[in-house]
């Protein structure tokens, strides 16, 4: 694919901050990088306890509501429909105001939704608490895997990005176990915590230095490059390349929505939003939402299905993160798809023998085993290796955009399962995993034929090998 003059002058320029290490005689670790991430990813954390309040709450909140099937379905959707808006501002926020910035506007929505639903006495409050800590996951989503790739260095930059992922299945892992234990609202007060965390951890932290130098604050971009690498490392090397990539952005015109379809942008754009859409559309929320609703309909216990599911989840994605940047982004997507289809056919076959009256026996266990193989494998790398490849894939010039647009067909596709969930379910429940395992087949396809390995590569040599 033949590049523009444009953007062949920018693959000459060494791509700066997440690519190369600062070159230290004493190699003096970054702690600052860590603190950074954990603060960033306290916003993660706050993502999964949105995302995993509805199961648990679900049978509560109808009861002490009154709430019909079909307004507890709006409001399990309308987080995944708030995210949405937060997917389309949070490219331009974190490009204005900066990467924390972003954060604690998220921090703030998250805050006042969870108060909301807290105080809620009728559908009107509940919904709209509901879509304000939408909104704040959605921007959540987009501005915490871009903030960290931009401090980590790129030997772990794979690993630090995907700790993105381990704490979003922790906060879902989270609320998932204490939401049995708790009231509903006492659930959404919890919920608070990690935006507490994070709103007032971004004060001890520096900003991204790439977005100070893209804004000109050149004294402030030094001193966080220097306090993000530590106090004896020589940066002089790492930020002269800063500068020097930035001018040569800044020559490039500012781009818009409509760049994306431009030719030297269009494989980064198939390759970003078809995962995103394989990742929502293979049914993840709509089995995250209503994890208590299927272990119910299958016969087995709910309390107990739901704490090996919590559980299950954050280990195997814990133990994928050391591994990222060993084993390879798509290796990882492989196994991770083909374990969803299996897991996804299992399922269906218990639903098919309890529809048929068959089995009787075998229908609880195949469900959980399906249920499990399923949060197994995806937390393994269908989970956080999307948002890994989209933090690496696109340019810088185009990453508010393009990050923006991935994130929101990332969070129409999580609005789309979750609504339709209930009624697929009440279709055909092993018709809905047939359907599931047939779109992540699809996904193994498309990882084949399409995505890219960016396993130890900088992020221009990526650009190398998606726009040759």
């Amino acid at each position: 694919m033949k590049m523009s003059n444009a953007s062949d002058g920018s693959r000459e320029v060494r791509e700066p901050l997440v690519e190369k290490h600062v070159v230290e005689s004493k190699q003096e670790q970054p702690w600052m990088v860590y603190l950074s991430t954990f603060v960033a990813v306290c916003g993660s954390f706050a993502f999964g306890s949105c995302a995993g309040y509805s199961s648990p709450a679900q049978a509560a909140i109808r009861n002490d509501l009154s709430l019909t099937i079909a307004e507890f379905s709006l409001f399990g959707s309308l987080l995944t429909f708030g995210a949405m808006f937060g997917a389309i501002t949070s490219g331009p926020i974190a490009d204005s105001i900066g990467r924390k910035g972003a954060m604690r506007v998220s921090s703030a929505f998250c805050v006042a939704g969870w108060l909301a639903i807290f105080f809620a006495k009728g559908v009107v409050a509940l919904d709209l608490g509901r879509l304000a800590t939408g909104y704040g996951m959605g921007a959540f989503s987009y501005v915490v895997p871009i903030f960290i790739a931009e401090i980590a260095p790129k030997a772990f930059r794979g690993a630090l990005t995907t700790l993105n992922q381990i704490l979003i299945c922790t906060g879902v892992s989270v609320s998932f176990i204490i939401g049995t234990m708790v009231t509903w609202r006492v659930l959404a007060l919890i919920g608070l915590i990690p935006c507490a965390v994070s709103f007032l951890g971004l004060f001890c932290i520096p900003e991204s230095p790439r977005w100070l130098a893209k804004m000109g604050r050149d004294t402030e971009f030094e001193a966080a490059l220097r306090k993000l690498r530590g106090k004896k490392a020589d940066v002089s090397e790492e930020a002269a390349e800063i500068q020097d990539y930035i001018e040569t952005l800044q020559r490039l015109p500012k781009a818009k929505a409509l760049d994306l379809f431009q030719r030297r942008y269009i494989r980064s754009v198939l390759i970003a939003f078809g995962l995103m859409v394989f990742q929502q559309f293979g049914g993840i929320n709509g089995i995250c939402f209503y994890t208590s609703s299927i272990f119910e309909q299958a016969g087995f216990p709910t309390r107990l299905g739901m704490t090996i599911y919590a559980i299950l989840q954050v280990v195997i994605t814990a133990l994928n993160a050391p591994i990222v940047d060993r084993a390879g982004r798509k290796p990882l997507l492989l196994v991770s798809a083909t374990g969803l289809v299996i897991g996804c056919l299992i399922t269906a076959v218990s639903f098919y023998l309890k529809a048929h009256d068959m089995a009787h026996e075998a229908v609880p266990v195949l469900a959980v085993v399906g249920i499990l193989m399923y949060i197994a494998s995806f937390s393994a790398g269908m989970g956080a290796m999307p948002w890994v490849v989209m933090s690496e894939i696109f340019p810088i010039n185009i990453k508010g955009v393009a990050g923006g647009m991935a994130t929101l067909v990332n969070w129409f596709g999580a609005w789309a399962v979750s609504y339709t969930f209930n009624f697929l379910m009440s279709w055909s429940s092993y018709g809905t995993f047939i359907i599931y395992a047939v779109v992540n087949a699809l996904a193994i396809v498309f990882v084949i034929a399409v995505v890219p390995e960016t396993k130890g590569k900088t992020l221009e040599e990526i650009q190398a090998v998606v726009n040759p």
